[in-house]
Order: C-alpha cells, then structure tokens, then sequence
C-alpha cells in the first residue's frame, strides 16, 4: 500500500514547516535559550501543520542531543517519534472528541503525575480541544496551571475560542494561517520532482485553489489526481473533469461576452456549461473569482509578481485584456450580483434559472436604480464618447467618402442660444463594389471600408458554424498569427479589441478609441488573411468605437433656418459692391421682417378728414428715407429671398427690436440708432404726437 502524501512528506523538524514561520522562528529560539513553557495553545484551519508541529515539538524537547530547535534523527526517542516510526510511550496524543468528558479529564490527571519512562519530558498532544467539555476543562485546570517538571501540554484546535478561558490564560498561544499560493506551488512542484511526476503547469493553480490553502488537503488532492494519471502525466483537462472546476475556456468566453455586452454568447456559454454537466453553482462560484482577479488586476498591476493572484502565463495575458476592456465600477457591480446570486442558489431546486437571471442582471445596468448601476452606465457612455470629441474625425476611413455618402450638414446660423450639434456620421462604413461589366475580365473587389480592411481576393466563404463566441475562441491563435508580421497591430488586437458579433460574412469587433481604428485601418489585410489561415472565412472587417452602433448610424438632424430681412438699417455705400458682400444674418426664432412706418389711412384716424384741422405734413410722420446700396434700397427684399409668409414671418408684437441694431463694430456714414426707430414705431402708431427733431440729448 502506497503511504498518502500528506504523511510521506510530513515535515520532521521546524525548518521543514512552510508559511508558518511566525510560528517556528519563535518556538526555534525558545528552544535554543531553554526558556520552555509547560502548556503551548497551537490554533489554525486544518492542515495548516498544528499536529506536525507538536509532533516537532516533542521530539526536540526529548531528543539525546536537546532541547533542540533540530532534533539528530538518530537517537531512540527522534526515531520513534519520525512520521514513519512507531510512537513513544511518553508521548501522549489524546483525540479530545471522543476523551474530552469529567472522567477522561480525572484519568489523565492520574497518570500526567508518573515520570516518564524514557525520555525527558512526557508530552501530552490533545487535538481537537475545543471538543473538552467545560466540566473536563475544569478537571484539568489545576493540572494545567502546576504540572510536573516534566509534563508539557499542547492544545491543538481550529476554535480556540470555545477553549476554556482559564485554560487558554495558561498557555502560550501560536495561531497557524493558511498557506499563500506563492508559497504552496514551489511546494507541490518540488514534490512532484520528487516523485517524478509529470504535472501540467495548468494544474497547480487548480490543486492549489481547491485545497484552500492547506497543505494537507493539496496534498490530498493532488495524492488523488497522480494516482488517475496515466503515461502522459497529470492533464489539465483530466484535474477539471476530477475535480469538478469550471473549464478556464468556459469562463473567458462568458466574460469576454459580458465585456462586450453579447447577451446571445452569454447565455449560449451558460448552455455549454450545463451541457458539459458542470454545477451552476460552482461556475458562478468560478466567475466571482475570476471576477475578483480582474479587479485585484486592474489596482495592482504587479500582483502576479506579488503572489496575488496565481494563474499561468497565458491566462494572466487575457486577464490583463479582459480588465482593460471593463471598467472598475461595472466589475465591482457584476461580482456584487453574483455573490448575491450565489446566496439565492443555496438549496434553489432551478440552479441555472438562477444563473441566468444573474447574467441577465449583469447585462442590464438600466433595469437597476442602485448607484453602482448608474456607475456601470457612466462608465459604458465614457467608452462610447472617449474617442467622440477630438478624435472623432480619426476614427473615419481613411479613403474620403462619395458626395452622396456624405451626411449633408445643417444650416449655418449665427443666431445666439443654444444650437444643436449633429448626431456624429458613423465612423465604419462598407462600400458596395462597383458594377462589372460582363465581357471585361471580373476587377478585383473594393476594399470593405468598415476599419479600412481590404478585402480578398475571393469571395467571402460560407461562415457555416462559426459564430461569435467561436472566433473568441481562436482569437489568441488568429493574434498569434498577426503577430508573425505586425507585432503593434497583435498588441492591439490582444488588449484593446473585442469580438462583438458575426453579421452574415462580416465580422464586428468593439475598440474604446478612434485611433485604434486608423491601426486596424493600416494593416486590415493581414486581420483578414489572419481569419481565414485560422478559421477558413473570407470575412469583411468592422471596427466599432465604443460598442454602440446605433448612436453613430443615426442620421444627422438637419435644421433650415429662414433669412432675416433688416429694416431701416444703413450699410456702407460705395465700394462694398454687390449684395454678395453682406451676408444676410439669421434671425433667432425666425422673426419677420420689419415693415417700414407708414402713415396711418383713413379708416384708422389719421388721414386728412380728420376734424382736428391738422395739415397732411403735420399728421404723417417724419420718416428718414432709408440708404440705398448697390442700386436697391434695403427695404426692398434681395432677389433670393423666398416671398414674405404673415403666417409665419409676422412677428408676434410691434415695436423695438434690440436685434435690428447692426452688429458691425464698422459702423456707417448714416445710421439709424435704436431710439430714433423707436421715435418713428411710436409716431407711426400715434400721429398726434410732434416729432421730435433734436435727439442730441440722447447721444
């Protein structure tokens, strides 16, 4: 029978214990100084090395050459008391589980008084203290506080808590830890050296993860995967069928989908996982950590380095990617929902409903009002408009676009108030190839403008099954391709590109910033040549910035805005030439032009039977005649005017307009200030009032 890891490779002085050297170094120095105490407290998970080490203990208090912190391994206590040896009669181990009641306690007081037979001390080992009842720790406190000179106690439990208070008080407490994973892989890489073992290095992340940081269960799992191992060693995908765990492909494909708001990949993955037989529960589980790496990855760059998080060198490429891709506020959302799932699941008789309804909540920022669904959005709108502002014009194909491609742009208006910009043109764009004519030989295809890729020489093939999530897939191997040739196009392609979706023979990928598209643009045959060594397609490419293509193939808005006609109103004469030399400005709001002052008529009060006596000069108003220009005088419209509207062109009330004042800082010879054109709309309106001739006061 071949002996288990854990006890094969149980340490046999304090140098060999591992990660718990908090503990060791200061029980090394009380044994060199001699300042032994009679009860130690040794508290830890399981398998952390607590019974090992009072084992260690005992054998350094009693070795011929000690105390010593390194026992010679050759007297006759340390060969008794080595993992493979046969035990000492003077050292004691108790199982506290089942010897832990009043009369245990009164047999072991009995006999702790007997010297012991050979050796120096006679030690007691009771595991699982915290199994002693009250009553047995009271049995044991006199014992505990005055034992023999040569009587040690070592309590060895996971809950020193429920170890009695007063016997806790008497003892030196050493707390074990578990083991970090940049401590336990050397560990079991060097075991399996030892045992000469062929291991995958996929596999060591996966022991240690399931082992928790216990030595003993690691050992145990791994003790389990080399005995199922055949001639080509311990696999990678022989540990994920043993042991249960998420299959890595199965978790980049579902964050990959997440990452780029795919909810059909998404869902299809949760379908391969329940196909493949694997526990909803325990991918959820697999997905919150991954989720938590791309967090720890995205505040500390270093953490492979630091022992942070432990994973291959590949995986941590595509983790690196991934937290590039999604933004702290929407991972730290996304681990919230599924720890929250992962509560709702305990004992749910629908597992994958669940699972579902968590990635649909993933998926859906706008279906919650919490403040990290608000932040999940702000941080998507961020990516659609990092590249929006001044770098939008990057982001265009390169090869300008026909007059009829090209939106037409609104209106120009130097109208004050708020003014709408146009909804930005869409930055990717698929020309159609030009008619052929049928005697010519076939010309060879237009380049495909979506991100400046140029098509191939052939037609596109038949996408067939190749979806998606498939390129996803292989798009570690079709970077790899790239990278033989364009070396900066594969770093962008690795970090900062995202498969979002296969539109019949088109493929669609997501950037966050324009000027990765001029890259893709520049170097596009070597991505299509990329697709078909790996995947057989003859696929266009298109490159969408920021992931949302309906914000950019929305039209612009065009706004029309009606000419202005001013009234009385001089310009400069003379050598300004035609009326093309003075722009007509808009008016805000359309408002109509002013009609010249006019005097009233009869049936108004104001003509000349009006019994007042008044002559026809002083009852019409004295009205400046208005400048002429350019041989037309500035009442009349200018000929391309469209014909005056009431309907529309009235304005809504008479009287002074500030906007009428010229705005030119170059004023005219002649003039026609803001007050005197008040002084004609009131004289116009009331021609019983004198006009007044002398406006210097108001100058």
């Amino acid at each position: 029978m071949a002996l288990a890891l854990y006890r094969k490779y149980r340490p046999r002085t304090f140098a060999e214990v591992i990660g718990q050297e908090h503990v060791t170094e200061p029980l090394i120095q009380a044994l060199r100084t001699g300042r032994i105490n009679h009860a130690y407290l040794f508290s830890g998970p399981r398998g952390c090395g607590k019974t090992s080490s009072a084992r260690i203990l005992a054998r350094s208090l009693n070795c011929a050459k000690g105390p010593t912190p390194d026992p010679c391994g050759e007297c006759e206590s340390c060969v008794a008391l080595a993992p493979d040896g046969p035990g000492s009669v003077d050292v004691i181990e108790i199982d506290a589980a089942s010897h832990g009641g009043v009369d245990d306690a009164r047999d072991l007081r009995e006999k702790a008084f007997f010297a012991p037979v050979a050796s120096r001390y006679k030690v007691y080992v009771i595991d699982e203290a915290h199994m002693v009842t009250p009553s047995g720790f009271n049995a044991l406190l006199k014992l505990v506080e005055e034992p023999p000179d040569f009587v040690v106690f070592v309590f060895a439990t996971t809950e020193p808590e429920k170890v009695l208070g007063t016997i806790r008080s008497r003892t030196h407490h050493y707390p074990f830890r578990l083991i970090p994973p940049s401590v336990l892989r050397p560990y079991l890489e060097q075991l399996c050296e030892r045992e000469g073992v062929r291991v995958e290095p996929a596999v060591f992340p996966l022991v240690v993860r399931a082992g928790g940081g216990s030595v003993r269960d690691s050992l145990s799992i791994l003790d389990q995967l080399i005995a199922g191992a055949g001639d080509e060693g311990v696999t990678y995908a022989r540990a994920v069928a043993l042991l249960g765990v998420t299959d890595v492909a199965l978790i980049d494909e579902m964050i990959d989908a997440l990452a780029a708001g795919d909810g059909a990949a998404a869902f299809a993955t949760v379908e391969r996982v329940c196909d493949a037989g694997h526990d909803p529960r325990r991918f959820a589980t697999d997905l919150l950590e991954r989720l938590r790496d791309l967090i720890v990855l995205q505040r500390v760059p270093d953490a492979t380095a630091s022992g942070i998080i432990d994973a291959p060198a590949d995986q941590l490429e595509r983790m690196a990617a991934q937290a590039a891709r999604m933004g702290p506020g929407t991972l730290s959302r996304m681990a919230d929902i599924v720890h929250n799932g992962l509560t709702e699941m305990r004992g749910a008789t629908a597992p994958r409903l669940l699972l579902e309804l968590i990635i649909a909540r993933m998926l859906l920022p706008g279906a919650d009002d919490s403040m990290s669904a608000l932040l999940h959005r702000l941080e998507r709108m961020e990516r659609r408009l990092g590249a929006a502002g001044p770098v939008s014009e990057a982001g265009a194909p390169s090869a300008p676009a026909s007059q009829s491609e090209r939106p037409s742009a609104p209106a120009s208006t130097s109208a004050p108030g708020p003014v709408r910009s146009p909804e930005p043109a869409p930055r990717v764009r698929t020309p159609v190839d030009p008619p052929r004519a049928p005697a010519s030989p076939p010309a060879p295809p237009v380049a495909p403008a979506a991100s400046g890729a140029t098509a191939a020489e052939e037609p596109p093939a038949s996408v067939g099954a190749v979806d998606a999530a498939a390129v996803r897939r292989a798009w570690d191997e079709i970077v790899r391709f790239v990278q033989r040739r364009g070396k900066v196009l594969a770093a962008t392609l690795s970090t900062a590109v995202t498969v979002r979706d296969v539109r019949g023979d088109e493929l669609v990928l997501v950037t966050q910033h324009s000027q990765h598209v001029r890259r893709i643009d520049s170097q596009a045959d070597l991505l299509i040549e990329a697709l078909y060594e790996v995947l057989g397609v003859r696929w266009r490419v298109r490159v969408e910035v920021g992931g949302d293509e309906r914000a950019r193939t929305t039209p612009p808005v065009e706004r029309t805005v009606a000419p202005v006609r001013r009234d009385n109103v001089s310009r400069p004469t003379g050598s300004a030439g035609s009326d093309s030399d003075w722009p007509e400005p808009a008016r805000p709001g359309g408002a109509a032009p002013r009609e010249p002052a006019r005097p009233p008529s009869a049936r108004e009060g104001g003509g000349l039977t009006r019994g007042s006596g008044r002559s026809a000069a002083k009852a019409a108003p004295a009205v400046r005649p208005a400048p002429v220009r350019g041989g037309r005088s500035f009442d009349e419209p200018p000929p391309d005017e469209p014909p005056f509207d009431p309907d529309y062109d009235r304005a809504p009330y008479d009287g002074f307009d500030p906007g009428d004042e010229p705005l030119d800082d170059e004023t005219a010879s002649v003039r026609v200030s803001s007050e005197e054109q008040a002084i004609m709309a009131i004289t116009a309106e009331f021609p019983a009032v004198e006009p007044i001739d002398d406006t210097s006061h108001l100058s």
